[in-house]
């Protein structure tokens, strides 16, 4: 090669052994390998402590809907809802101010109160349709007379937060979690007045 060529290199070559020197500089220095490292570990950390307050509140308020359910289920078994005259309303609103502060009311909770001739096998089924989305036309509002086998329904679409970190919690199309409470009893012998 023509000494001119060579002197090119060399001169080319000097940048890159700047860069291969600055590099290895880089990677044995110490300064500032814990926020590094914090910043590697902070978001897997960060989207387990949402999962796991997301999985605690779901399950709080199952907890709460499953308690409020009972309460209300009791009114009708005693044959109290029936000798005030409820209406699915009013009982809506009795299952309501017994979990005011965690669930929306207004068109989140869906009630279902059916009396049937024996007890269901297996319960009723999940009020969800075939596209994954709640159907509670089939809802109805019969709490029965004494002694008729009645059945407790309350449901609500709980809403989720961390689906886009590949933890799902949601159960219906929408993305929501289907919460779902029941109470299936006989209704106690009670008096008309």
């Amino acid at each position: 090669m023509s000494s001119r060529v060579i002197r090119l290199l060399r001169t080319v070559s000097r940048p890159a052994r700047g860069v291969v020197r600055k590099a290895r500089q880089f990677g044995r220095a110490k300064e500032g390998v814990a926020a590094v490292e914090f910043a590697v570990v902070l978001a897997p950390f960060l989207a387990i402590m949402f999962a796991i307050i997301e999985v605690a509140l779901v399950f709080f308020s199952g907890q709460v809907l499953e308690t409020a359910t009972a309460d209300s289920a009791r009114r009708i078994m005693t044959g109290e809802i029936q000798k005030s005259g409820f209406n699915g309303a009013q009982f809506k609103t009795d299952v309501c101010s017994r979990v005011l502060a965690l669930f929306d009311c207004e068109g989140g909770v869906h009630i279902d109160v059916q009396k049937y001739t024996s007890f269901p096998a297996g319960g009723p089924a999940m009020p969800i349709n075939d596209d994954g989305e709640l159907d509670t036309s089939q809802f109805k509002f019969e709490p029965g007379a004494q002694g008729d086998i009645v059945v407790v329904r309350v449901v609500y679409e709980w809403p989720t937060f961390v689906p886009g970190l590949g933890f799902d919690l949601g159960t219906l199309a929408n993305g929501k979690r289907l919460l779902m409470a029941t109470a299936a009893f006989r209704n106690e012998p009670y008096t008309n007045n």
